[in-house]
């Protein structure tokens, strides 16, 4: 049905600094949706997901929409509408890092107009706790492993209940024990809240254990793999 599309991109060229990275990007992505997006680097992954968070201008497409807003129209003061119905991880983590992890969510939350500082304590303890990070509530960023960093990463990206969570390469950072741990969060939150999930990733074994539906960026095409037993996943390591 029409009204469950989160994302829909057709016939769209992506540019990063004028130089072309995709050309007629044909994406449509379900709202419950977990998808992969995979490539080499510097395939279009991360172009991508920045096209749908608005970043890079979509200049030249006949749909280019992402969860209720057309991309190809919208003005640089709405960026932050768009981005308040987006929740993204990186893989760095990008927490600030002289504040605890407390300050660090409230400062997102007062810059999206929260102003009870109940409302705010409750919030942030409500998405610590579906990591299960509540002990973590006043830990500075270096007294946390890099797990821990980018499970609060992932609780800060839910604070505003976002339609859809981007994660460009999580799991680049982490071991593998770690990176599955990751793996099973991002797929609870998926299957039991329904946010969508589009995630960018290197890390192939994760596809066999985690399956979703993923897309190759690949010689500035986008293609949908209907299986991923046809993933060749040797061409993908480097």
């Amino acid at each position: 049905m029409e009204d469950r599309i989160i994302i829909n991109f057709e016939n769209a060229d992506i540019s990063h600094d004028g130089n072309p990275v995709l050309d007629d990007v044909n994406l449509k992505i379900n709202a419950g949706d977990f998808v992969y997006i995979i490539g080499r680097v510097g395939s279009g992954k991360t172009s991508l997901i920045r096209a749908i968070n608005g970043e890079i201008p979509v200049k030249k497409a006949a749909v280019a929409q992402a969860v209720g807003f057309d991309l190809k129209t919208l003005k640089s003061k709405s960026v932050h509408l768009l981005r308040r119905k987006l929740g993204i991880v990186f893989q760095d983590f990008k927490l600030l890092t002289d504040r605890n992890v407390f300050e660090n969510f409230a400062f997102i939350l007062r810059a999206t107009d929260w102003k009870d500082k109940k409302k705010i304590k409750d919030r942030i303890n409500e998405v610590l706790e579906s990591v299960e990070l509540k002990d973590k509530i006043l830990k500075m960023p270096h007294q946390l492993s890099g797990g821990e960093q980018q499970r609060i990463a992932i609780a800060r990206a839910l604070l505003n209940n976002p339609a859809l969570l981007l994660a460009d390469e999580p799991t680049g950072n982490l071991d593998p024990e770690t990176s599955d741990k990751i793996m099973a969060i991002l797929f609870e939150l998926n299957s039991k809240l329904g946010i969508t999930i589009i995630m960018a990733t290197h890390n192939y074994q994760l596809l066999k254990k985690y399956p979703a539906q993923v897309y190759k960026c690949e010689k500035g095409k986008i293609t949908e793999y209907d299986d991923t037993k046809e993933i060749d996943f040797e061409y993908f390591e480097y």
